[in-house]
């Protein structure tokens, strides 16, 4: 009955089976045998060698790789309703020692190239001005929507031109490779993204993000930041157990694709109200105050998105016959 958060999902038993495997000595930090994997196993995952690390939440993920990207005089394009802009406090600022982020409009909360061009065009190159150094897209975006391979690569093809790095923050990164059924690789490295913040908790994790950055080079002053910022978490096998097991057998793929299912239910119900496309696991509807009041009297918990407007988010958890009674309660307003 709850569609408020996916962040509120139970964690998957996989998950826990792992943590309890993990529950022995080992060395601390991140020298533990679990944390050593990390890098193979995210490398097997995206096709190329990668250096990954674990963080605890997806604002330490977003806001170390935007300090990794960009300097405290430099600036971060990014949709003026993006995460890093909308809900994260300022992290992007504090971590990055105060760099701009830089606003830009774009339907369902995706950018595009064209946008992206003339923004950097009007700047002018003097010390008056903050320069651009970063990128930083959202895909699934922040109304569900998904940027294609084809997409990525426009955004990068700026970016080469502006010498800008690109970051692809990935709080729901499954839940767009599942959608578009293709290779992560083609949604990142070879679309031209520089580093990734892969999201695990929405997806059945409990408190394991990873930072996967495809030019080794960002990474190694990363390590740094991460301590710095009260990161490196003591017993880091915990969270490498998580992401390990989210990883076997393509788990994150497999819960994705349930949310989005999940979702698609909710959307056959809600044609005529729905406000964008729904391409992930995120329904976003119109609804009076008084649909909304007579949902929730019937036990169903959701978001309100602005005046009149809900959003209403499935989670890898939620089966068939989980969602299927909101969808009939939507259907009968």
């Amino acid at each position: 009955m709850r569609f408020f958060s996916d962040n509120a999902a139970s964690v998957h038993p996989r998950v826990m089976d792992a943590l309890i495997q993990a529950n022995h000595q080992d060395t601390a930090y991140d020298g533990d045998a679990l944390s050593a994997r990390l890098n193979g196993a995210l490398s097997d995952v995206f096709g190329t060698e990668v250096e990954a690390m674990w963080v605890a939440t997806g604002t330490a993920a977003n806001s170390l790789a935007l300090a990794a990207l960009c300097q405290s005089h430099q600036g971060v394009i990014c949709h003026r309703e993006a995460h890093i802009e909308q809900d994260e406090a300022g992290a992007p600022g504090f971590y990055t020692g105060g760099a701009k982020l830089m606003l830009l409009e774009g339907e369902g909360a995706k950018l595009e190239a064209s946008a992206i061009e003339a923004h950097c065009a009007a700047i002018r190159d003097d010390v008056h001005q903050v320069q651009p150094a970063a990128l930083s897209i959202t895909n699934a975006s922040e109304y569900g929507l998904v940027y294609s391979p084809a997409e990525v690569a426009s955004l990068a093809d700026v970016c080469r031109q502006r010498k800008l790095r690109l970051h692809m923050d990935g709080a729901r990164f499954a839940n767009a490779v599942a959608r578009l059924d293709c290779q992560p690789a083609d949604l990142t490295w070879k679309a031209g993204v520089d580093v990734l913040s892969f999201g695990f908790v929405k997806n059945g994790g409990m408190g394991a993000e990873a930072l996967v950055f495809f030019d080794k080079d960002l990474a190694r002053e990363t390590h740094y930041r991460r301590k710095q910022a009260g990161h490196l978490q003591s017993k880091g096998r915990y969270l490498a157990a998580q992401i390990l097991a989210m990883l076997d057998n393509d788990l994150w793929l497999e819960n994705a694709r349930a949310a989005n299912a999940g979702a698609r239910i909710i959307a056959e119900a809600a044609q005529g109200r729905l406000m964008h496309s729904v391409e992930a696991n995120e329904n976003f509807i119109r609804l009076t105050a008084e649909e909304a009041a007579k949902l929730r009297a019937s036990g169903f918990d959701f978001y309100d998105w602005g005046e009149g407007q809900a959003r209403l988010v499935t989670s890898w958890n939620q089966s068939a016959d989980d969602i299927r009674p909101l969808a009939e309660a939507i259907a009968a307003l």
